[in-house]
């Protein structure tokens, strides 16, 4: 399941949302120069400039392959979602970590807060539906996984980010609510800051978290076990073969997989029939990984006492691999 569309539509949901939630959030600050506020005022554009880098990544990647790049340009994707992974935490979470030290250090009074609540409530609402767009999309392609190994396995970067941004959006309008709450109730203006602090730790962790997943797929992932196993099948049905020796893949993007693979075909094959048989194999992995767009299948003979190809569970060594 290629998850192209659910994507797209838990982006835009995400843009709408967020750009209406900047804009409140912006006025808030603006009428009561909470620092909270303005941290996740900040937090905001800095998603909706996210999503727009989101959609931008999935429009490039889909351009032809040409003689500079010829599998492609999926990884596109990867990399803008890596990009985005830096603006949240540079322009998120370090903005708001230096605004709340300063508001610590320098407590300044929060003016009209209840509207500061009011528009937090809001954000809430708002925010709430794009996370729901993004679990519902989420859904269609996670299966039985839980929703941190979704996050932690997926090849689809913009699922994986709208989540942790919406997630992280919902728990630092708790969190600005709570600060602006104490400090209406106490009168201390530096829990203003202490929420400003909080936010921008957290922000900086999802930050981090994105990150490192981002860089895996842009080095370049292995398809999934289940993948794997339905390439396995694939070869093992075509009569002539004899054994898989070793399966290597790896994802160009979310729905374009390289599969290179050692063979062992009988032995007694003309070069004509041996043809065929390739074609026939390649024909058949394809029709069960459709994402599987370039396969390599390398014919060779091999003996039946030669070790585990450790990469390849169940099947030898490659001849050069074992001198």
């Amino acid at each position: 399941m290629s998850g192209g569309g659910n994507s797209a539509r838990a982006v835009v949901a995400a843009l709408l949302a967020n750009l209406g939630i900047a804009v409140a959030k912006l006025v808030g600050f603006a009428i009561t120069g909470s620092a909270s506020m303005l941290a996740e005022s900040i937090h905001s554009v800095a998603d909706s400039g996210n999503q727009c880098l989101l959609l931008l990544g999935g429009r490039r990647a889909r351009r032809e392959a040409d003689a500079s790049h010829p599998f492609g340009y999926g990884r596109e994707r990867y990399f803008w979602g890596f990009i985005v992974a830096l603006v949240l935490f540079t322009l998120g979470g370090a903005f708001a970590i230096l605004e709340g030290i300063e508001k610590i250090r320098h407590p300044h009074e929060v003016t009209s807060p209840m509207v500061a609540v009011v528009i937090l409530l809001m954000a809430v609402g708002l925010e709430t539906y794009s996370f729901r767009t993004a679990i519902t999309e989420a859904r269609k392609l996670k299966g039985t996984a839980s929703w941190w190994q979704f996050v932690k396995r997926s090849k689809n970067p913009e699922l994986p980010v709208v989540l942790l941004e919406d997630f992280g959006a919902e728990i630092g309008l708790v969190i600005a609510l709570t600060a602006l709450t104490a400090t209406l109730v106490t009168g201390n203006d530096v829990f203003d800051g202490i929420g400003t602090l909080a936010i921008g730790g957290l922000l900086s962790g999802l930050a981090i978290v994105l990150a490192t997943e981002m860089k895996s797929l842009l080095l370049g992932e292995t398809a999934s076990p289940e993948v794997q196993e339905l390439i396995r099948f694939a070869i093992d049905d075509e009569p002539v073969v004899e054994r898989l020796i070793h399966l290597r893949t790896e994802h160009l993007g979310p729905d374009e997989l390289l599969v290179g693979a050692k063979v062992a075909f009988r032995e007694s094959l003309t070069m004509a029939e041996l043809a065929g048989a390739v074609n026939r194999v390649e024909a058949r992995v394809r029709q069960r990984v459709p994402a599987a767009r370039f396969l390599y299948i390398e014919p060779d003979v091999v003996g039946h006492d030669l070790p585990e190809d450790p990469l390849t569970p169940g099947a030898p060594r490659a001849h050069e691999e074992d001198e």
